[in-house]
């Protein structure tokens, strides 16, 4: 006897996901109007149509690559994967926006977000989303990639002290860089060149 109320009672039971389920769910995975991504200890295991189209791949070229190739140099893959293994590690989860590759060479900005199934081991499996978000923000190719990063981290709100920490360098070696991110970017304060890089400058 079915015990479900009535407004129930056609709705299937997803720990109960038989092969038709398992269908539905790769068709959304699939269809998502967003870049969508498996990882195991960064290796694309799958990825949707949405997010080979952002990087200019048919996601089938994806298949058993790094996610180094995404980025714009192995520093920044390094350590925004390390910022990342150490939030997924406390929190399973992990958010941010960043400045990756696509194919012919062209930097944009992403907004990443993404879960580990395993927080002692965050990278071994992870689901991420990729979203786009070039449109209104803008990178400057003058950058080096470590002025990018620091740019990256000033915009999210991090203090001089701990982007010096993140990054294992003194204080007074981001202030230097930021005196020439000001310079590359025609900012003439610091609330300039974040809006610069956010893209409301």
């Amino acid at each position: 006897m079915n015990t479900r109320p009535p407004s129930q009672q056609n709705q299937r039971d997803p720990t109960e996901a038989g092969p038709e389920v398992t269908d539905d769910l790769g068709l959304v995975f699939d269809l998502a109007p967003v870049g969508l991504c498996i990882s195991r200890d960064r290796i694309l295991q799958r990825c949707n149509a949405a997010f080979g189209a952002m990087f200019g791949y048919a996601p089938g070229e994806l298949h058993g690559l790094s996610l180094e190739m995404l980025y714009p140099s192995p520093h920044e893959f390094e350590n925004i994967g390390a910022q990342g293994f150490s939030v997924m590690k406390k929190d399973g989860v992990y958010s941010d926006e960043r400045i990756m590759r696509h194919r012919n060479g062209q930097l944009f900005w992403c907004h990443v977000a993404g879960r580990s199934l395993q927080r002692d081991q965050p990278f071994a499996c992870a689901v991420w989303m990729f979203e786009d978000i070039s449109a209104r923000r803008t990178v400057s190719r003058d950058l080096t990639p470590r002025e990018r990063e620091i740019a990256r981290q000033l915009a999210a709100g991090q203090s001089t002290k701990h982007i010096a920490r993140t990054l294992g360098v003194s204080p007074r070696t981001i202030d230097g860089h930021r005196a020439r991110i000001l310079r590359k970017l025609g900012a003439k304060s610091a609330s300039e060149m974040i809006a610069k890089v956010v893209g409301l400058g």
